[in-house]
C-alpha cells in the first residue's frame, strides 16, 4: 500500500519522506511560504490512514493450522468462511478462516446461536503441518481477501476504512498540481490507525502542525432495522464534517468555518456525532501544546467488514470541500 501511494504521489508534492514508523509524509509548500517567515508560517496536517483491519499468526498448532490475533476490531459474525491471505516471508499462501465446529447438518441448537471469538477462528492453508510450519512463522500478516467493485453509485470493498481517504487526500494533491493552496500542506498516510492511532501520534509530533484535519470513514446506518436517530450519517448527503466522537471534541471554529464554507460553495455536508470511534484527528489534536482539528468523514455502509461501502457523490464532495479549504 505505502509503495502504491509513492508512486502516485510522483509530482504531487515538493519533499515525500517516509518516517521511522512507516508513514509517508509529503510536503506541498503554499503560496504564503516565500512572504512568511518561518516562525508565523501556518502549517496544515491532513492525515489518512493506509493500514487495514486484519489479524497476524500468533499460533501454528500441530495439525498445520494457524490461530490469529486480531489487529483492529472485528465483528466475528461477519468472518465466518473467509477467504485470507497469509504474507510469509517466501510469498504470498491463500487460506480459508473458519472457526470451525459442527456444519449447518449437523449443528445443535445452541450451535447455531453461538457467536465465535476471535480466538476460536484459525486459517487452513490446505498444507501438512510439516510444510506450514517451514513457510509460516508468528507474526506473519494475514488479510481479508475481497475485490472492490462498483455496485450503482457505491464503491464497495474491504478496507474502504481508509483507503477511501487515502483516495481522497491523493485527489486534493493532484487539484494543486498546477497551483499552490494557500499555506504549507502536509499530506501524511499514516500507519497503525487501526491498532490506537499510532503513525499519526508519532507524525504529528515530527510535522508540528498549527492546524490538523483527519481524513476517515464513518458510520452510515442509514439501513432496515436501524432508527434514524442513530443512523450517524446517510450515504449520498454529502461529507461529514465531526462534531465529535469518542476521540475528540473537533475545535469548534474549524467546525463553522467547514460548514460556512460548504454552504458558500454549494458542497453537500452532514454533521457527524460518533458515539464510539476515533480517528487521526484526535492525534494531531493533542500532539506537543495542542493543535486546532477537525475530522472530515466519508459515510460508509457496512464499517469494518468486506463490502463496506462509499457513495460516489459523498467522496466529490469531501474532495471539493478540502480543495476549496486549503485554496
Amino acid at each position: 500500500m505505502r509503495d502504491f501511494v509513492l508512486r502516485e504521489l510522483d509530482g504531487l508534492a515538493d519533499e515525500v519522506r517516509v518516517d521511522a514508523l512507516g508513514n509517508v509524509i509529503a510536503l506541498k509548500r503554499g503560496r504564503d511560504a516565500a512572504s512568511e517567515g518561518e516562525h508565523r508560517r501556518e502549517r496544515i496536517m491532513l492525515s489518512a490512514h493506509m493500514d487495514e483491519i486484519g489479524f497476524l499468526v500468533r499460533f501454528v498448532d500441530d495439525q498445520g493450522f494457524l490461530r490469529v490475533q486480531a489487529l483492529g476490531g472485528f465483528d466475528t459474525r461477519n468472518l465466518f468462511a473467509r477467504n485470507v491471505t497469509v504474507q510469509t516471508r517466501g510469498g504470498a499462501l491463500p487460506g480459508l478462516l473458519t472457526p470451525g465446529g459442527r456444519p449447518v447438518h449437523i449443528a445443535t441448537p445452541e450451535d447455531r446461536k453461538k457467536v465465535p471469538e476471535v480466538k476460536e477462528f484459525f486459517v487452513d492453508l490446505g498444507l501438512n503441518a510439516e510444510e506450514v510450519k517451514r513457510r509460516v512463522r508468528v507474526g506473519d500478516m494475514v488479510t481479508l481477501d475481497q475485490t472492490a467493485r462498483q455496485v450503482g453509485h457505491l464503491v464497495v470493498g474491504k478496507a474502504m476504512d481508509d483507503r477511501a481517504s487515502v483516495f481522497l487526500q491523493l485527489e486534493v494533491l493532484r487539484h494543486f498540481r498546477e497551483e499552490r493552496p494557500r499555506h504549507d500542506v502536509v499530506a501524511v498516510f499514516s500507519v497503525q490507525e487501526e491498532v490506537g492511532l499510532r503513525g499519526a501520534v508519532v507524525a504529528a509530533y515530527g510535522v508540528e502542525p498549527t492546524l490538523g484535519i483527519g481524513l476517515d470513514v464513518t458510520l452510515a446506518v442509514d439501513t432496515p432495522g436501524v432508527g434514524p436517530d442513530e443512523a450517524v450519517t446517510r450515504l449520498g448527503e454529502g461529507i461529514g464534517i465531526k462534531v465529535f466522537d469518542s476521540s475528540m471534541i473537533s475545535t469548534r471554529w474549524l467546525v463553522d468555518a467547514l460548514v460556512d464554507l460548504a454552504e458558500q460553495e454549494g458542497t453537500p455536508y452532514q454533521l457527524e456525532v460518533l458515539a464510539l470511534g476515533g480517528t487521526d484527528g484526535a492525534a494531531i489534536q493533542k500532539t506537543r501544546a495542542g493543535v486546532p482539528s477537525v475530522t472530515l468523514s466519508i459515510p460508509t455502509r457496512y464499517i469494518h467488514t468486506i463490502v463496506e461501502a462509499v457513495h460516489v457523490g459523498d467522496l466529490r464532495a469531501g474532495v471539493d470541500l478540502l480543495v476549496a479549504y486549503l485554496r
